[in-house]
């Protein structure tokens, strides 16, 4: 079964959503998100191979999907090729599940507005961190939820 955006979401969300529920995909962008922070201006298939302890044709497989969704670039020097994020279409997840937050917490709901290009948090906001989790975790129960009422 194919899933297409019905009225009211964003343009090419399915697909997102598509990409990032695969947990493979979800451990190569978190690699990638570190080693972005770290300041690696890519990282090759052959690092993300060791790091991950996967094969290199899955780890290949994997980044042409996020190639295809934009959620990654790639820079060749000569035959290596080098990885890096690229978050921008995961705004599209974000403005979809903020709402959930904001009805499941109402008022107590955590300010996550403008926290693009935050540092990580400190020690102490481990509580604050702990509710967007639980809110994001309810949010995926509500789209597998639906999913299964829909028949996928």
């Amino acid at each position: 079964m194919v899933l297409r955006p019905r009225r009211g979401y964003c343009e090419g969300m399915t697909d997102i959503f598509d990409v990032i529920a695969d947990g493979t995909r979800r451990d190569i962008l978190q690699l990638l998100r570190q080693r972005s922070e770290e300041g690696d201006a890519g990282t090759s298939v052959t690092q993300i191979v060791s790091e991950l302890g996967i094969s290199q044709p899955t780890v290949s497989k994997h980044l042409k999907v996020l190639r295809e969704a934009e959620l990654v670039t790639v820079r060749e020097d000569g035959q290596r090729r080098f990885y890096s994020i690229e978050a921008a279409p995961l705004e599209q997840v974000d403005d979809w599940l903020v709402p959930f937050l904001a009805d499941a917490y109402g008022d107590s709901a955590p300010d996550i507005s403008g926290l693009a290009g935050v540092p990580p948090l400190p020690d102490g906001a481990a509580h604050a961190a702990e509710v967007v989790g639980r809110a994001a975790a309810s949010a995926k129960h509500v789209v597998q939820t639906a999913l299964k009422r829909l028949g996928a």
